[in-house]
């Protein structure tokens, strides 16, 4: 092979090597031209172009290469890269103790489209996967679109590398049920193409949220959410999920807060499961839970119509009070230099933001030395866009293997 043949050779390996993290610039959102697309990989001008065109020919992004320059600009402008909004979507599907939701997820975390499933979910969970999986069929038939892979996000730690969800605590589902194997042979069984993952939920919410919202840029990510029932934690480390040698890190809902407090699930007492999700919420305003809506939607109802009743300030005031003592402990524990707040915590977070920082910093080591900020969750639906990111991964990793081995 001759001098000149070998150096083209060589750039084409590199342009190949560089498709997934390419990708992943485009899809998080760091890369929004070809001039920071080239400087982010450290390749050249030539080699990034050829890139961004490849990645184009498969039908994931876009190159605007006649960008109108901006007011006060000098010189050329950069070409401008982005998704391709008719481009391929994953199927995202997530459970919980008032139904489910299927959606279509496009690269860069846009929700396409969504079916919610308000319904009571039985103690089978293959009915109930099986009912996620046909609403997910059903939205991708309605949008033509071409589908990457399936994504769940299970209300429960999701044990490695069986797959089974150890701990569905507010489901009827048994302990140990194989969640992954019977979500992906609902998913086969549809038609749909792809891989099929399975997650635990807030740890979706937190990956989808390190990429897409409210964590972004953060080294050492901590993610605490309330969803229809319980408390779940997760923790982003460089860019990865921390889920432990087994899949169960982070189960903070089971942190006690308050020892006499209200019996838990798991057979401890005062757990943040119990002490800060909706239900403890409504108990601690003196409101009686109905059955017209989720126990989440109840209690934001509450907060936002009624934040001056003087039982909801106290419910504000003892839960945020629990909320931060436990945050404190994984301060002390975890050393994260951020953390956001999903579900009614994030909703907690807005009615009081100083009264929680103040008591996270009073009560943590690490806190009193300069404070850990605290945000709100900024994603609707995060953890369907993390369910999502799960079945995007292969995609992202090897953009032309994931695309081609799909078409054959």
């Amino acid at each position: 092979m001759n001098g000149k043949a070998t150096t083209t050779r060589t750039r084409l390996d590199r342009g190949r090597n560089a498709l997934g993290p390419a990708l992943e610039l485009v899809h998080t959102g760091r890369a929004p031209t070809r001039a920071v697309l080239t400087a982010e990989l450290g390749v050249t001008r030539a080699t990034a172009g050829a890139v961004a065109a490849e990645l184009e020919a498969l039908g994931l992004i876009r190159v605007d290469s006649n960008p109108g320059a901006g007011a006060g600009s000098q010189g050329r402008p950069s070409h401008r890269l982005a998704v391709d909004d008719k481009g391929p979507v994953a199927l995202a599907a997530q459970v919980h103790a008032d139904g489910f939701r299927a959606a279509l997820v496009a690269l860069g975390g846009s929700i396409v489209a969504t079916a919610p499933g308000c319904v009571t979910v039985s103690a089978d969970p293959a009915q109930v996967l099986g009912a996620v999986v046909d609403a997910g069929a059903a939205l991708l038939r309605e949008s033509g679109r071409r589908c990457v892979g399936a994504g769940l996000a299970a209300p429960s730690a999701v044990a490695e590398p069986e797959g089974t969800a150890l701990n569905p605590l507010h489901l009827a589902w048994p302990a140990g049920a194989p969640v992954r194997e019977i979500f992906a042979e609902r998913v086969r069984a549809a038609g749909i193409e792809g891989p099929a993952f399975t997650g635990n939920d807030v740890n979706l919410a937190a990956l989808a949220e390190h990429r897409h919202g409210a964590g972004r840029g953060a080294r050492d990510l901590l993610c605490v959410a309330t969803g229809h029932r319980g408390v779940g934690g997760a923790l982003v480390l460089d860019g990865r999920l921390h889920t432990g040698s087994a899949g169960l890190a982070l189960e903070v809902g089971h942190l006690t807060v308050n020892p006499e407090g209200r019996p838990c699930h798991c057979g401890s007492r005062g757990c943040l499961d119990v002490e800060t999700d909706p239900l403890a919420f409504l108990t601690a305003a003196g409101r009686a839970p109905g059955p017209e809506v989720s126990l989440l939607q109840q209690a934001r109802d509450l907060l936002r119509t009624s934040p001056q009743d003087p039982g909801v300030r106290v419910a504000v005031g003892e839960l945020i009070d629990r909320l931060g003592l436990g945050l404190a402990g994984l301060v002390n524990i975890l050393n994260p230099d951020r953390i956001i707040l999903g579900g009614l915590h994030r909703e907690l977070l807005d009615a009081d933001p100083e009264r929680l920082r103040a008591v996270v910093a009073d009560r943590s080591l690490w806190g009193r030395s300069g404070g850990v900020p605290i945000l709100p969750c900024t994603l609707d639906h995060n953890s369907l866009v993390g369910a999502a990111e799960l079945a995007w991964q292969p995609v992202l990793d090897d953009p032309l293997a994931a695309l081609t081995r799909e078409a054959v």
